[in-house]
């Protein structure tokens, strides 16, 4: 079997906060952007890898989730313990440098961790963990 990874999903909150965290500060490509009975899922990606992309969807937007549901999400969104993506650089430091120089929220320097990356985390504007790892 041959897979890849397409798409993958992190809730926002925000789309236009969401847009300028990833293509204005991260500088993915934006794909796809859909709206929807006053939502939108917005669809970006690195420049280059048209194969991969990030859906950045309203949360809780499947009619199935419940109103409890809805309100786990919010607050797990709140405290930034929803979503979590792991990206890569060849240039860690550099990448950091540009985070810190813009809005995100550091939430880690740069640091050589115990399991073998050396890596630094920051949050995007729905409070999703975005941690950048340096490519060896």
């Amino acid at each position: 079997m041959d897979l890849i990874i397409a798409n993958t999903f992190l809730a926002q909150n925000d789309p236009d906060a969401a847009l300028a965290f990833y293509r204005d500060t991260l500088g993915f490509e934006v794909r796809n952007d859909v709206g929807y009975a006053g939502m939108r899922w917005i669809t970006v990606g690195p420049p280059g890898q048209p194969g991969t992309s990030i859906v950045l969807h309203p949360p809780a937007a499947d009619p199935g989730v419940t109103d409890e549901e809805r309100r786990v999400i919010a607050e797990m969104m709140a405290k930034g313990t929803y979503g979590m993506i792991v990206l890569a650089t060849e240039d860690l430091d550099d990448a950091f440098e540009r985070l810190q120089a813009s809005s995100a929220e550091i939430v880690q320097e740069p640091t050589e961790q115990p399991y073998g990356v050396r890596d630094f985390a920051v949050r995007d504007a729905a409070g999703n963990m975005v941690r950048i790892q340096e490519l060896r």
